[in-house]
């Protein structure tokens, strides 16, 4: 049995992450656990979805963050990483600059990808483990810069597209109504032909709202649960989701465009509930690195 450990570093809109997962390689079989999750809130897409650029606050914070993930991957023994960069970087004015200097200061390689990577990516990720493939989804990642939409059907993704629709974008009064048209027709376009949809739903917002609804890992978030649940948070001010919930307060406010996302794709593709699977992009990146590596090997 052989056993290495991979970090996937993933800097969001709304948070940045590092997963540091097992990947056990015995029999000719390839098992991936995860070890350890670090969240830091530093919400980039306040600067990016507003300014147009990463501030200098907020540029020293990346780079403090990185050179930490650093030492906890040499105290983990990670033997290589990826890390991706999403629409608050990509967006942001001086993006490849701060990536730069990140690079120069801690060692850290960022690398920013476009939406169309990024949804390829989410949806390559070990969900169907959790759900099973014999149902056709709509894949949705809600981020805070973007929503990615994924039509998976037999387990292979048919059609993808990703929109600058986030919460963070939301909470900045970045979309208009022309673009939630867009990904209106866009989900109605790409799922009208499936008699029976589901949704899969993933990001933070969407796991936070499962686990409240205190469902069961493998059991679906439905539309009514999901609507009573938006309808109790919205009556509440934002420090009473925190103090009264236990929200974080990076949490309190996004949860609320995130349920309102994800309420807008049930109506929009006719789906009667959600699939909460709990994996994301940096998943999805960690698998990566186990193709790059067995490519190379």
């Amino acid at each position: 049995m052989k056993i290495k450990k991979y970090a996937a570093i993933d800097i969001g809109s709304n948070a940045i992450r590092m997963l540091v997962s097992n990947v056990i390689n015995h029999k000719k079989k390839q098992i991936i656990l995860k070890n350890a999750l670090v969240r830091v809130p530093i919400r980039l897409g306040e600067d990016s979805f507003t300014s147009g650029s990463i501030s200098k606050k907020n540029k020293k914070r990346i780079v403090k963050s990185m050179k930490a993930f650093k030492i906890l991957m040499k105290v983990h023994g990670v033997k290589d990483y990826m890390a991706y960069a999403t629409s608050a970087l990509r967006e942001a004015k001086n993006g490849k600059k701060v990536a730069k200097e990140v690079l120069t200061k801690s060692g850290i390689k960022i690398e920013i990808i476009d939406g169309k990577k990024e949804a390829k990516i989410i949806s390559n990720t070990n969900v169907f483990n959790v759900v099973g493939n014999e149902k056709t989804f709509l894949y949705v990642d809600v981020g805070g810069g973007s929503t990615e939409f994924s039509v998976l059907k037999n387990g292979k993704r048919i059609h993808s597209k990703s929109f600058k629709i986030g919460t963070v974008r939301l909470l900045n009064d970045g979309v208009t109504e022309e673009l939630w048209l867009l990904a209106e027709n866009w989900v109605k376009e790409k799922t009208k032909e499936y008699q029976k949809i589901y949704l899969l739903g993933t990001g933070g917002n969407i796991n936070k709202l499962h686990k409240m609804a205190n469902i069961k890992d493998d059991r679906p978030i439905t539309y009514l649960t999901l609507s009573a649940m938006y309808s109790k948070l919205s009556k509440m001010t934002y420090e009473e989701r925190i103090i009264k919930l236990g929200l974080n307060p990076d949490r309190s406010d996004v949860i609320l465009p995130a349920a309102q996302l994800f309420l807008k794709t049930l109506n929009w593709s006719g789906a009667k509930v959600i699939y909460v699977p709990k994996v994301g992009l940096s998943d999805g990146m960690i698998r990566e690195l186990c193709k790059k590596k067995k490519m190379n090997s």
